[in-house]
């Protein structure tokens, strides 16, 4: 699997197509750049489509420090420089927005659109720490394992979890979750409890710009993503049925259908 030493860190990534535009795929908290592979499966037919795993995260690099979402920034900004593939489509899911927001309101040079699925740019809600950081420890020093449970609602929504039809995919998901390194994960968890507003630039933000969010997602609920909407003049917002933090996982057509029908435009 390739990987490439950027901003003091070894990031792993995928390079798959071949089109003349290329689509970077930011993921979020848990995941890894897989969570978009039925995204690349379909606009890798006639786009160039890069997924990278943040550091600590997925197969790359397990650093000391770095996991704020600033230092996140760098690290895909220094992405995009080095594959040589700015400007370009940029899409982003909850921890991946964060970072997405902030590249079109600083690094607007590098990105051709801006896609954000599932995110916020206000600050973690102070009601939530102390839950966050309780699973945190326990998954530190216990394991990932001991907090599956909780962790599952959390990003997926009622509709996908009470599928029974859709077990094995659920069972695949719990596997790659608990299968994150438990030290890269837990600092990238307090990356992201921690992480400062983004909301205050929103208004540079000139880039053509989708807001997609799932009617279930209890993570960054819907308001949120009407907050971006709202913020982002000339922006779009779509709201996916019976999805919820994970709409790429778990709505893909009706994902995919939306950043097709978004792309056409830009």
């Amino acid at each position: 699997m390739p990987r490439i030493d950027v901003n003091g860190t070894r990031m792993h990534y995928t390079d798959t197509g071949e089109g003349t535009e290329t689509i970077v795929f930011s993921h979020g908290l848990l995941f890894s750049g897989a969570m978009f592979e039925a995204q690349v499966e379909h606009f890798s037919k006639t786009y160039r489509c890069i997924t990278f795993d943040h550091r600590g995260q997925g197969q790359s690099e397990v650093t000391d420090s770095g996991y704020d979402i600033d230092t996140l920034t760098d690290d895909a900004s220094a992405l995009i420089e080095k594959l040589g593939v700015g400007p370009c489509h940029f899409v982003g899911l909850s921890m991946g927005g964060f970072v997405g927001m902030r590249l079109a309101a600083r690094r607007p040079d590098l990105l051709k659109s801006l896609i954000l699925l599932e995110t916020s740019a206000d600050p973690e809600p102070e009601e939530n720490h102390g839950k966050y950081k309780k699973l945190n420890f326990v998954a530190r020093w216990i394991g990932l394992w001991a907090v599956i449970n909780q962790v599952m609602p959390i990003m997926f929504s009622q509709s996908f979890l009470n599928d029974a039809t859709r077990d094995a995919e659920k069972a695949k998901w719990k596997k790659a979750i608990v299968g994150n390194n438990r030290i890269g994960i837990t600092r990238a968890v307090m990356g992201v409890v921690n992480r400062l507003p983004i909301y205050d630039e929103l208004d540079e933000i000139v880039l053509p710009t989708l807001v997609i969010v799932g009617e279930e997602d209890v993570a960054t609920v819907p308001a949120k993503a009407e907050r971006i909407h709202r913020a982002i003049n000339g922006s779009r917002l779509i709201y996916v049925p019976r999805a919820g933090h994970s709409a790429t996982i778990e709505q893909p057509v009706l994902v995919n259908t939306a950043i097709d029908e978004f792309l056409q435009k830009v």
